[in-house]
């Protein structure tokens, strides 16, 4: 099922990242806003239970999280949305996935792979831009392959052509977006979009 971020400021954020003329250091403070907001919005059927605790006036019965957690990056351009993460749920374990597209035929290669005990617990999936899917459809055999209870994909731009993949190859996983753009060009990239995330998060 797929969910579209609905927020002013990620409205706001999108529209600067999609800007050509945003610097990298610029660009990397942005990516982690909207990531902060996806991040919050993704983890809203994460399990809790009680804990009994006691504040300076009396005993109270609170919430806390219950079970595991992991934020697996699809590299190089999901680690610009590790950090948001693990500043909200600090004992987060991290994965990694490498995947590298092909500019020549869209299909991605895989080239590493390092991920935390997965077994019953809940994976966070991110890649900024879901374009074909073909990386994500990759990335979500793999961790649910390593036992994975559940698992949510994150990404900033997505296009409606790798929304339909991954639906169609995962339909149980849940997708989490802040724009759903037009179509993918000639070349497999999202339109509008806002180009290659991973040279603008790092200027190369």
């Amino acid at each position: 099922m797929l969910h579209v971020l609905q927020h002013p400021l990620a409205a706001h954020v999108i529209t600067h990242l999609r800007d050509k003329t945003t610097k990298p250091a610029t660009f990397r403070t942005l990516c982690y806003q909207i990531t902060l907001l996806l991040a919050i919005e993704a983890t809203r059927s994460l399990t809790t239970e009680d804990k009994l605790i006691e504040t300076p006036l009396e005993p109270v019965t609170g919430r806390v999280l219950s079970g595991n957690l992991a934020v697996v990056p699809i590299l190089r351009a999901g680690l610009g949305m590790v950090q948001p993460f693990l500043d909200i749920f600090p004992d987060t374990t991290v994965g990694y996935i490498g995947l590298e597209r092909d500019h020549e035929t869209a299909v991605a290669r895989s080239y590493y792979c390092k991920l935390p005990p997965l077994k019953d617990g809940h994976v966070m999936l991110v890649d900024p831009m879901l374009a074909t899917g073909g990386s994500a459809v990759q990335a979500i055999d793999v961790v649910r392959a390593s036992g994975a209870r559940a698992i949510t994909l994150v990404s900033i731009v997505s296009a409606p052509e790798g929304v339909a993949l991954v639906e169609n190859h995962h339909p149980a996983v849940p997708i989490f977006t802040a724009a759903l753009d037009r179509e993918l060009n000639a070349r497999k990239y999202i339109l509008p979009g806002l180009g290659d995330f991973g040279d603008r998060l790092y200027g190369t």
